[in-house]
């Protein structure tokens, strides 16, 4: 009989037990988790059930498991896992609340120096699993390091979309300490969700990934057979401790171990409870007595911008400690009944944890990022763009001079070859996101300087070599041939793989995904050209606008297949159609029109329509919700938003708060190639366009806003203090740092370029908030101060007017309720800027504000400004 086949051959039915509202069953043999379900959805498994046969035997690891990493006497460190080498539990006895009672020593490995029983319990109307450690011996055992695999289902391999959507689900950590807890999100957004919670002091230290056992180093035993690739990021462990994993990444908490004297025992374990919905998360927290802290408008903190940090738990505040002291400071402030709040003042840089000690010694850790004021990150990532990554080498044989490439931060010089040939080609994401950063910049941002050196790159460099005269965009300038240049290609790096593409496919017009980003250059000096004076030079508005639309015609001729797909910055093809239509350029929008509405009318017959040219991926859904909202398909749309928010968290984190889940760029974008959970990604940006959008839709709903803002904000996490941009955040413990390439930054920083706005919110439990900018009240009116970096657009949530300058810049704005009207002050003029151009919508329904001056011009309201600032009063109908 082969290694682990006990564990179905002849073996008992497995048992299963309702509690509450999931439903368990547990292997008879092993009682590790085989399913979890919700009472009301009995065919839908939290747990990789339907995988169980394929998953059995060694190696495998389950709920249930334990992995270990101890010492006794202080000799050497000893590792021990269940899962390595399987055998069967001794059972038992199990009456009353315990559904299953088990003595695993013996599966724990040869010479394990501890007792380890498990238990599965029904408690107060949920499943508990509980592990007690027991020192029997004469010495003490010091743990250095405890992990329970959180295994559940999130292997999208050989599942189509449909059934990925249907099937499978996501893991997303708080890494709160003594108030961590995992959400476990359908990807359709569904509910209910799970929640795994601690079982008495069962702290979230460190959320581990378990490493593929074909590729891990000999002996690691934490480590889980699956095979990791893009339709399988992993399963992680629980980490209770881990100081003795020699990690050489910062550690989101103290790592920390504990040691058990001769007959000491130690419970850890977790709680497994559901969630009506993903946005009833925090109610559920509450009703489980788990503390529960909201920072609004999130935990990324630019220095000019403070935050409010809400805390609801139930036992008193012993104290709170900011590491580093420097990076913050936290302010007592009164806040709503039966919450604790702290204003939050950004006074650092960088990461930094707030840890807050209750009454009981529990430690609960809030983590945070400090950043710059947003203008400031702007104007530094313009200016490294435009000149540390700034490429003018006119005898490079592959033609790139003038452009912006990418760049390597640990080197601090510019790639100008890599493997992956598109990275070096200015092409791609990987390729194009430097140069995309620094077009989108300007959008906000503009600056003579950079924008001169943006037209010599579109006029020399991208129309006619990069993007062909009929429009098409090439995948790559650069390429491997070393007949034609012998002495160029670095004799280090491996030309053999796939990615070293030669000439032919360098010039293959086919990948639709190429298409957005030459659009978004074109149509951002459109967007310079019209609404400011002076600062675009070679030509004039019309040259832009047509090459705009050019391209989006070229996407729909020469890329069909991938076309098919939504597209990452697929707005710029809303905003080309809007401003053909203004333009009057009618026959060219309406042949845009017809393009993306025959795309759509695709979409509608698709359940999930979010394929691209991955498995699964995070990217097309914002642009295929926008074109769901203009064709007027509210259903499509709905159901696009909610699988968002399926894979895009708040959590009391900066790092997974609003990230939309992405895991496998790294391998086409990152200098360190590997699978690994990518910490703001392009797709945390762009995910939180069409939340924004929703949110205005529906102002009531405020989960839908912190998701949107924490991806919106998270994303400007990436850039340093010099203005370098890193494709993301390396989330595993050996490294816990940004990747050293700017990589594809650039489509993620086109989403908050994009977005860039403030949003007035009066909570009913919190009260007025300003996400974006800084709130007052004075008599019968609330005043925000934007601060979101852009200060051209502005949400007033409770008259649900959304308030847009194409050009001309927010000074401050008041609302006054009593009065129905919004007092809007705007910048004194400029040289490039002597009219504003003002926009009001109403998302929700209704009529938009009125504006007391200015003449409609284009669908704008043109407002002339003078060397004072500029009111202007907006009433409403």
């Amino acid at each position: 009989m082969g290694s682990g086949a006990w564990l179905h051959a002849a073996a008992p039915a497995p048992a299963r037990h309702a509690v509450g509202a999931l439903t368990l069953t547990l292997d008879p043999a092993s009682q590790t988790l085989l399913h979890l379900s919700p009472v009301a959805e009995p065919a839908f498994d939290f747990a990789p059930g339907d995988r169980a046969r394929e998953r059995s035997g060694d190696g495998y690891a389950h709920v249930g498991d334990l992995h270990l990493r101890l010492r006794v006497g202080g000799g050497a460190w000893r590792d021990f896992a269940s899962s390595r080498h399987r055998v069967p539990v001794r059972a038992l006895p199990a009456s009353g609340a315990v559904l299953a009672h088990a003595d695993m020593t013996a599966t724990m490995g040869d010479g394990f120096p501890l007792t380890v029983e498990r238990a599965w319990l029904r408690d107060r109307g949920a499943p508990v699993l509980r592990f007690t450690l027991v020192n029997r011996g004469s010495q003490p055992v010091e743990i250095g390091a405890l992990g329970m695999p959180m295994v559940f289902d999130n292997i999208i391999t050989d599942r189509s979309l449909e059934e990925a959507h249907a099937k499978a689900s996501f893991v997303d950590p708080y890494i709160g300490n003594d108030a961590g807890y995992l959400q476990v999100t359908r990807l359709n957004g569904k509910g209910p969700a799970l929640l795994v919670l601690p079982d008495g002091r069962t702290p979230l230290e460190q959320y581990r990934i378990l490493h593929d056992a074909a590729k891990a180093p000999a002996g690691d035993i934490f480590t889980d057979r699956t095979k990791r690739q893009q339709t399988f990021e992993g399963f992680y462990d629980w980490m209770v401790a881990s100081r003795a994993m020699d990690d050489k990444g910062q550690p989101w908490n103290p790592a920390t171990g504990f040691t058990l004297a001769p007959g000491e025992r130690r419970s850890i374990g977790v709680r497994l409870v559901a969630a009506p919905s993903i946005r009833a998360i925090e109610a559920t927290l509450q009703a489980e007595r788990r503390p529960v802290a909201i920072g609004l408008p999130g935990y990324v903190v630019p220095t000019d911008s403070p935050a409010d940090l809400f805390v609801r738990a139930g036992q008193k505040v012993r104290g709170v400690a900011v590491t580093p002291a420097d990076a913050l400071s936290l302010t007592r402030v009164a806040g709503p009944k039966g919450w604790n709040h702290w204003r939050v003042t950004g006074t650092g840089w960088g990461r930094a944890r707030v840890a807050i000690t209750y009454a009981d010694g529990s430690v609960q850790s809030v983590h945070y990022y400090v950043t710059g004021p947003l203008d400031r990150v702007s104007a530094d990532l313009g200016r490294f763009a435009t000149t540390r990554q700034w490429f003018d080498d006119a005898a490079d044989p592959f033609h790139r001079a003038p452009s912006i490439l990418t760049y390597d931060r640990d080197a601090n010089r510019i790639v100008t070859q890599d493997q992956r040939v598109w990275i070096a080609g200015m092409s791609d994401e990987g390729g194009a996101g430097a140069w995309v950063a620094a077009a989108v910049k300007q959008l906000d941002h503009p600056d003579a300087g950079e924008i001169a050196k943006l037209e010599r790159m579109i006029d020399e460099t991208v129309l006619g070599k990069l993007q062909v005269a009929d429009g098409g965009v090439r995948k790559s300038l650069f390429y491997y041939d070393p007949k034609a240049f012998p002495a160029y290609y670095d004799k280090g790096i491996d030309w053999s793989t796939w990615a070293s593409w030669d000439r032919k496919q360098a010039d293959d017009l086919g990948r639709s995904y190429n298409y957005p980003h030459v659009a978004v250059a074109h149509w951002v000096l459109y967007r310079l050209a019209r609404h400011h004076a002076g600062l675009v030079a070679r030509h004039d508005w019309r040259f832009y606008l047509d090459h705009a639309y050019r391209t989006t015609i070229a996407m729909m001729r020469d890329a069909p297949h991938y076309a098919q797909f939504g597209q990452m910055e697929g707005e710029v093809f809303l905003e080309i159609l809007a401003d053909l239509k203004r333009e009057g350029l009618t026959p060219q929008a309406a042949e845009v029109e017809k393009l993306m509405k025959a795309r759509a009318d695709h979409w509608r017959t698709l359940a999930y329509p979010f394929g691209s040219e991955m498995a699964w991926d995070s990217t097309g859904q914002p642009e295929v919700y926008a074109w769901m909202q203009y064709f007027g398909h509210r259903r499509e749309a709905a159901v696009t938003r909610e699988v968002i928010l399926g894979y895009d968290p708040t959590v009391p984190h900066w790092g997974y708060n609003g990230n939309a889940r992405r895991y496998w760029d790294f391998l086409y974008g990152g200098k360190v190639k590997r699978i690994e959970r990518q910490l703001h990604h392009y797709g945390s940006a762009l995910n939180a366009v069409p939340l924004f959008d929703a949110y205005r839709r529906d102002p009531a709903d405020l989960h839908l806003l912190r998701v949107a803002y924490g991806g919106f904000m998270g994303g400007i996490t990436n850039v340093d203090r010099d203005g370098f941009a890193s494709a993301a955040f390396h989330s595993e413990p050996d490294m816990m740092r940004w990747d050293a390439y700017s990589g594809d930054y650039g489509m993620g920083y086109f989403g908050h370029a994009y977005a860039a706005a403030s949003y007035l919110v009066n909570d009913p439990t919190f009260g007025w908030l300003g996400f974006g900018g800084t709130v007052t009240t004075s008599g019968d009116a609330i005043e925000i101060v934007p601060h979101d970096g852009a200060r051209t657009r502005l949400f007033v949530a409770p008259a649900g007017q959304w308030i847009t300058l194409a050009a001309g810049r927010i000074a401050r704005a008041r609302w006054m309720p009593a009065r129905r009207r919004i007092e809007l002050t705007l910048d004194p003029a400029t040289a490039a800027t002597p009219v504003a151009h003002l926009s009001v919508e109403a998302p929700a329904g209704g009529a938009p504000d009125v504006a007391d001056r200015g003449t409609a011009e284009r669908g704008f309201t043109a407002v002339p400004l003078t060397s004072a600032a500029t009111t202007v009063v907006l009433s409403l109908r």
